[in-house]
């Protein structure tokens, strides 16, 4: 069993703002759609999936953004069985920053995640769509 097998290319990158109305016109503006507009109940976060073609931002109001070259705050790799990869993950000794799989009630079903840390402190995510 090899992560691989689990994984379909990237679902999402990342990306904290201090202003989501400002960041939505930015992306729109170069030809993003806005596919899902919702709130992180957990994290009280305004949350925008855009997309264009086959390149998805996930965009949330967290107030934090660093606002200089390296605000990318995550990348997220989509998969076929959480569960499975998880466990290759847990096996692989890899930092991982959620002890579980987490769960968000986002796009039609929800989607489970979680993320590990890589080597130069960049975090990758692991997401199901349900």
């Amino acid at each position: 069993m090899k992560i691989a097998d689990y994984c379909t290319g990237i679902q999402h990158i990342g990306i904290p703002t201090n202003d989501l109305e400002k960041t939505l016109a930015f992306y729109k503006g170069i030809g993003f759609s806005a596919v899902l507009e919702t709130l992180n109940e957990k994290s009280r976060e305004k949350v925008a999936f855009l997309q264009n073609g086959n390149l998805v931002l996930e965009i949330y109001e967290n107030h934090c953004a660093c606002m200089k070259t390296g605000a990318v705050d995550h990348i997220c790799i989509d998969v076929t069985n959480i569960e499975k990869v998880f466990e290759c993950i847990k096996n692989g000794h890899f930092q991982l920053l959620d002890e579980q799989i987490q769960f968000l009630p986002f796009w039609e079903n929800g989607v489970r995640f979680f993320t590990i840390v890589g080597p130069n402190e960049e975090k990758i995510e692991f997401a199901q769509k349900l």
